[in-house]
């Protein structure tokens, strides 16, 4: 099974209507420079992983209070065996949502299919022409596609999120983001957090004023059913 390399007990806000917690595994085929998880992306492997039995014996002693568990990362989808971590979760009687960079939809389908998953987060980079740009490594645009496709058209409750970086992202970038994904149930707008960041050079910026976020998300407002700014 996928090594948990982190457990966060209470995650308030990761799991939308629910009482969670959040498992962070290991590894990202992305390289961000903004990301704030930079020890979960560069050095998993240095990282301690929490042990499988205390692991099933907190799944067990949360039994009647905890709801569901956030798997995020990283990139948990990266894992080909994390489809038993989420039958693990599963068979104790808690719901699993799913945070993705959308790069593996084949594997995001079938977890979907199994009814392993039943709430997903997709993290938008940008706009697909500048994803390469962002993410500072080679992407197959047409998995990205293809992934919030499959998640528009899941039964299943979602949201598409982008993390707005002052120098990486304008006005103009979540536009054009919005014309993509026009139509889409929620969009939502994160404050970028300087902290443990990827490239410590994005550690000396600033992030957008909250009334920047906030008079964006009214000019997305028409292409979703709902658009929310978390972090300000």
């Amino acid at each position: 099974m996928v090594e948990i390399k982190g457990l966060e007990k209470f995650a308030s806000r990761d799991f939308p209507g629910h009482i969670s917690s959040t498992v962070f595994v290991g590894g990202c085929n992305f390289r961000c420079p903004f990301c704030h998880n930079a020890d979960l992306v560069l050095n998993p492997a240095r990282l301690p992983s929490l042990d499988l039995n205390l692991f099933l014996s907190y799944l067990d002693s949360r039994k009647g209070w905890l709801e569901g568990l956030c798997l995020s990362g990283g990139e948990p989808l990266l894992h080909e065996d994390l489809e038993v971590l989420a039958r693990v979760i599963k068979d104790r009687g808690y719901l699993v949502k799913l945070d993705t960079n959308g790069s593996f939809p084949d594997r995001l389908e079938y977890l979907i299919k199994q009814g392993l998953v039943d709430w997903v987060a997709m993290d938008i980079k940008g706009p697909l022409a500048r994803y390469q740009e962002i993410v500072r490594t080679e992407v197959d645009l047409e998995k990205i596609n293809r992934s919030q496709e499959i998640i528009r058209h899941s039964d299943l409750p979602y949201i598409f999120r982008t993390t707005v970086v002052p120098g990486l992202h304008t006005e103009n970038d979540l536009l054009e983001i919005a014309a993509w994904l026009q139509g889409a149930r929620c969009f939502q707008l994160q404050q970028f957090v300087p902290q443990n960041t990827v490239d410590p050079e994005f550690l000396k910026r600033e992030a957008y004023p909250a009334e920047v976020l906030r008079r964006w998300a009214e000019k997305l407002r028409p292409y979703f059913d709902e658009v929310l700014v978390e972090g300000v």
